[in-house]
C-alpha cells in the first residue's frame, strides 16, 4: 500500500523541518516532517477553519480529530486556556510531532493520543469536534468521522469541518444534515467551506 498522511506508520524518509506562523493573532512554531499533511506550511483550509471557529458557550473539552502535527488543537488551546483540548491522529509520526509542538509552544491544557478515529476517546464527551478530514482517504472514511463525532459530542456540542467545494462540500453538508438534523455554511472562502452542525439530544429518537 502506498504511504499517505493518514497511514498509521509512515514509511517516507524523515526530513524534519520547522516554521513559524501566526494564527488568530497567536505566533506559533511548528516542527514538521515527511509523511504528514501540509508539511511545509499551514494549509489554507486549516487556517480558514481555525480563524472562524467560535467556542461553544459551555467551557467543555474540545477534540481535534485527525490533528496532523497539531495546528488546530494547539492554536485553540492557546486561544482558549480554560478549555481542555484533546488531539488524536492515526499517524504515529503526526502524534510524535504534535507532542513536540505542544512542548515547543508551551501548551499546558492539551493531551495527544494515537487513535484510529475516535477509538481511544469513544467513552469521552466533547463540546466541539474540529477537523480538516483526510479527503484522500475517501468519502467512506470522512462520513464515518461525521457519525463518530456525533457519538462523542455532548448535547448542543458542535462539529466544525472544512472542505473544498471540489472535494464534495455539498455531499458532506448533506451527510452532516442526515446525522445531526442540521448543518450550516459558516463561511465560504476561495473555494473552501467551513461547515457546522449542532447535536441536540432532544432530537434523537428513543
Amino acid at each position: 500500500m502506498s504511504d499517505h498522511y493518514y497511514s498509521e506508520k509512515p514509511t517516507s524518509k524523515r526530513n524534519p523541518s520547522q516554521f513559524q506562523t501566526t494564527l488568530s493573532s497567536i505566533t506559533l512554531n511548528f516542527h514538521s516532517d515527511e509523511g504528514v499533511f501540509s508539511k511545509k506550511q499551514v494549509d489554507f483550509g486549516t487556517k480558514t477553519l481555525v480563524e472562524h471557529f467560535k467556542q461553544p458557550e459551555d467551557k467543555g473539552n474540545l477534540l481535534d480529530l485527525g490533528c496532523g502535527y497539531g495546528v488546530i488543537g494547539i492554536t485553540l488551546a492557546k486561544r482558549y486556556p480554560d478549555h481542555h483540548v484533546v488531539m488524536v491522529d492515526v499517524n504515529e509520526r503526526a502524534v510524535e510531532l504534535t507532542k513536540k509542538n505542544c512542548e515547543q509552544n508551551d501548551v499546558q491544557n492539551a493531551e495527544v493520543l494515537q487513535s484510529d478515529g475516535v477509538a481511544e476517546v469513544k467513552d469521552r464527551q466533547f463540546n466541539a469536534v474540529i477537523t480538516n478530514p483526510p479527503f484522500r482517504a475517501g468519502k467512506k472514511v470522512v462520513h464515518q468521522m461525521v457519525e463518530d463525532s456525533f457519538d462523542v459530542l455532548n448535547d448542543q456540542g458542535e462539529l466544525w469541518v472544512v472542505v473544498q467545494k471540489k472535494q464534495g462540500a455539498p455531499s458532506l453538508k448533506g451527510k452532516m444534515e442526515s446525522v445531526f438534523g442540521n448543518a450550516e455554511v459558516v463561511v465560504r472562502n476561495k473555494g473552501y467551506y467551513v461547515l457546522r452542525a449542532i447535536k441536540f439530544d432532544s432530537d434523537i429518537p428513543v
